[in-house]
């Protein structure tokens, strides 16, 4: 049975990173097989990893433009610090959306896991921003955990954390049509891809999936293209659980180009973006001391 067959398109292997904190990172966007899904231009998975007193993560402050970028955990904790002034903590369940816009600067630290010891695990994904609205105004915005819609029947626990689908909309403010949601399922249940978005794909968080009609599990870090309009039926395998994104949307008729953690749809506007890295003119993060050199310096 070929794979086009199943709706699926193709299935992405992911690529390791080791950062600078030590734990791996395994990215499956952008790929070989392109370099967006719907607006995501980005997606990474981080960890798991164990962090012992004086360990964790920490990444100083660096600039983005052109995108919104959110962090999802599934264990440990996060502290955002940003040029706005906002102060965060993030935990699991809840949902911090950064809108970069024509620049922001921030870090992501763990204090608690240097402190005292912590499991960290999540997934980290980039949104690309509309051209109208590549230049909009940086913002942060928090969501605590009741705020974020979700379903729980017949063994799977569905969680809309941005976009609408499955008859709910999340109250995160994004400036195009998207899905990204994480599910849950239970021994041996199956959860149906509704066709709503163009572009989709589906990623194996952990434990495996099958999709009903191919022969093959998907396995851990993979990712899975949906062929648009393909109504698949996704299904845990018996006594063990799996843990899923869901992310997509409508393509952009623009492409859209990537430096570092600069997204745009003009290769002169990154440009310019490095410049004025370089020359210290975007906005400082309050308690922060640190500088980033771009990676080519």
């Amino acid at each position: 049975m070929s794979i086009r067959q199943t709706g699926v398109t193709d299935i992405v292997l992911p690529v390791s990173i080791e950062p600078v904190s030590g734990f791996k990172v395994r990215r499956v966007l952008p790929s070989r097989y392109g370099r967006m899904v719907g607006p995501f231009v980005l997606f990474d998975q981080m960890g798991p990893a164990v962090f012992n007193t004086s360990q964790g993560l920490d990444v100083g402050p660096h600039p983005h433009i052109g995108l919104a970028a959110m962090t999802h955990l599934i264990d440990g904790e996060i502290v955002h610090r940003d040029s706005l002034g906002k102060v965060q903590a993030l935990r699991p369940g809840e949902v911090s959306w950064m809108t970069a816009g024509s620049g922001i600067v921030h870090s992501e630290r763990t204090p608690e896991a240097r402190a005292s010891g912590s499991n960290f695990f999540g997934i980290q994904a980039w949104v690309a921003l509309p051209c109208r609205h590549e230049e909009a105004a940086a913002d942060f915005a928090h969501y605590s955990e009741p705020k974020i819609p979700r379903t729980c029947a017949r063994g799977v626990e569905f969680t809309l954390i941005a976009g609408a689908s499955d008859g709910l909309v999340s109250p995160v403010r994004t400036f195009s049509d998207m899905v990204f949601a994480e599910i849950v399922l239970t021994s041996g249940a199956r959860y149906q891809v509704k066709p709503e978005h163009h572009e989709r794909a589906v990623y194996v968080v952990a434990g495996e999936v099958e999709i009903v009609g191919r022969p093959d599990s998907c396995r851990e870090a993979e990712l899975i293209l949906l062929e648009p309009g393909a109504e698949i039926v996704l299904k845990a395998p018996a006594f063990h659980s799996t843990r899923l994104m869901l992310l997509g949307g409508e393509p952009f008729s623009e492409p859209r180009h990537v430096y570092w953690n600069f997204v745009s749809s003009s290769t002169e506007r990154i440009e310019q973006a490095k410049t004025d890295w370089r020359e210290r003119r975007f906005p400082e993060v309050p308690g922060e001391e640190e500088f980033t050199p771009l990676p080519e310096d």
